[in-house]
């Protein structure tokens, strides 16, 4: 499957929702220290996790680690920074997409890493917000699995 990767994670129900997310479509979440909370906080723990769910999540001291230890096959920047929508990737396993914090999103020096074509968006109205985190990881999550043929689902 894929890599989900939250970047230094701020809010914990998002986080929380990423990990059921995870869980539910076989991907692997990768947590990028410093996180804005502890792992055992009671908001964190009221998106309702069952401890099975616990076992596709692992932290990583930097995106250095991260990248050294699982080393993926491509990686891209979810970003409302990127050029091409998140349906003109052609997702593969081993892939991983990586998400910024909740109030800055992914550093330059992040950003700056990959090539134009790495930086993925989601399509918005002009002027509009960005969506919540853990709902844009849903959406790249189910079109990266849709190309992959649901592998693993039923």
């Amino acid at each position: 499957m894929l890599h989900i990767v939250l970047y230094q994670p701020e809010i914990p129900p998002n986080t929380g929702n990423v990990i059921r997310l995870c869980a539910n479509t076989g991907f692997k979440l990768h947590l990028i220290e410093p996180l804005g909370f502890d792992m055992d906080d009671k908001k964190l723990r009221r998106a309702g996790l069952d401890y099975s769910e616990w076992a596709a999540l692992e932290t990583h001291a930097s995106l250095a680690e991260f990248l050294e230890k699982i080393q993926p096959k491509q990686l891209y920047a979810c970003t409302t920074k990127g050029i091409n929508n998140h349906t003109e990737a052609r997702f593969e396993e081993g892939d991983a997409l990586v998400f910024g914090p909740e109030t800055r999103g992914l550093p330059d020096e992040v950003l700056n890493q990959m090539a134009k074509e790495q930086l993925l968006r989601l399509p918005m109205q002009a002027q509009s917000r960005s969506l919540n985190l853990s709902n844009s990881v849903a959406i790249f999550v189910y079109e990266a699995w849709r190309q992959l043929g649901f592998k693993g689902g039923q």
